[in-house]
């Protein structure tokens, strides 16, 4: 920890303090990290340099905004705080690109808790990613499967997920389980279909490097040198997510994705991937990842639909 001293010169403190000093007060609970203090007419600041940089730039802005309009009111400070968050996640994300596209789009980590996603995968041979729909979960997930395929990590990829109907009746559909199954998995071949070329991805599928089946499909298989999402993972039972687990072969890599707040299973069954996190949670090599309504990469309200019904308790 450093500490550095602002010294507040040709300032109406109470103009730029705020009230009962609330526009600083304001910048400190952005900071957690950090201890920010105003005594008279000096702004102490605790905390790492790069944190105390950050906030330092915020309060030269403030300051600037205070010269040029002889004041500084609460939506002010948020704004800035705000402006200053977004630079951050960028600067956070800028350099981590996955892959690129079959379009040429670059695909890459977009918020913080995204590229938290990639480091854990990159540390772990177990990661939960866990979080609302929108989040990017089982999108980065499938980006970070594609490239371990390209670079060579690992000789195939296996993605599943478990057969619960979410309301919907499954037994009238034509075909088997995969077939009854594969309308469910349309996010998934979405997001291959914008990494891997048309061609290129069925010929993997045709060849089995590329494998999508319903997580019956992987009783009593080991999976050696494969890249293996269980997606929806909060509609397995304790037992599934048990028997998927001890599926881990040697070189390989997997990711459970889920939604805990979206169980879809009949009310007197348990969800695996609840019980999972918490018997699994501290073992070394399994990470666990928390995505959260700020990770919504989805039409703007889709934030503001999740808070709510966050808010509501439902």
């Amino acid at each position: 920890m450093v500490e550095k001293i602002i010294t507040l010169d040709d300032v109406s403190l109470p103009e730029f303090l705020g009230v009962e000093n609330q526009n600083i007060k304001q910048v400190a609970s952005a900071f957690p990290e950090s201890k920010i203090v105003s005594r008279g007419n000096e702004i102490r600041i605790k905390g790492t340099p790069p944190e105390i940089l950050r906030i330092n730039d915020l309060l030269n802005s403030l300051l600037d905004h205070y010269h040029r309009y002889g004041t500084v009111t609460p939506d002010n400070v948020a704004q800035y705080i705000h402006e200053d968050e977004k630079a951050e996640e960028q600067e956070s994300t800028r350099d981590e690109v996955l892959i690129y596209g079959t379009k040429g789009t670059v695909i890459k980590p977009k918020t913080p808790n995204q590229m938290a996603l990639v480091d854990t995968v990159k540390k772990n041979d177990l990661v939960f990613a866990l979080g609302p729909a929108g989040t990017g979960k089982t999108y980065i997930s499938v980006a970070m499967a594609v490239r371990a395929l390209k670079n060579k990590e690992v000789k195939k990829i296996i993605i599943t997920r478990p057969a619960v109907e979410a309301g919907e009746n499954l037994g009238f559909l034509p075909g088997d389980l995969k077939e009854k199954i594969d309308p469910y998995l349309r996010p998934i071949y979405d997001a291959l279909h914008d990494m891997v070329p048309s061609e290129k991805l069925k010929y993997y599928m045709e060849d089995n490097i590329v494998e999508i089946a319903p997580l019956a499909y992987m009783r009593g298989r080991t999976l050696n040198n494969a890249f293996i999402l269980l997606d929806e993972a909060q509609n397995t039972t304790p037992m599934q997510i048990k028997m998927f687990l001890t599926r881990m072969g040697p070189n390989s890599k997997v990711i459970i994705t889920g939604d805990k707040s979206q169980i879809d299973l009949p009310r007197n069954h348990k969800s695996g991937l609840s019980e999972a996190v918490k018997v699994l949670e501290g073992i070394e090599g399994i990470g666990i990842v928390n995505l959260n309504a700020h990770d919504v990469i989805r039409h703007k309200l889709v934030k503001s639909i999740i808070k709510a019904y966050d808010d509501a308790g439902i």
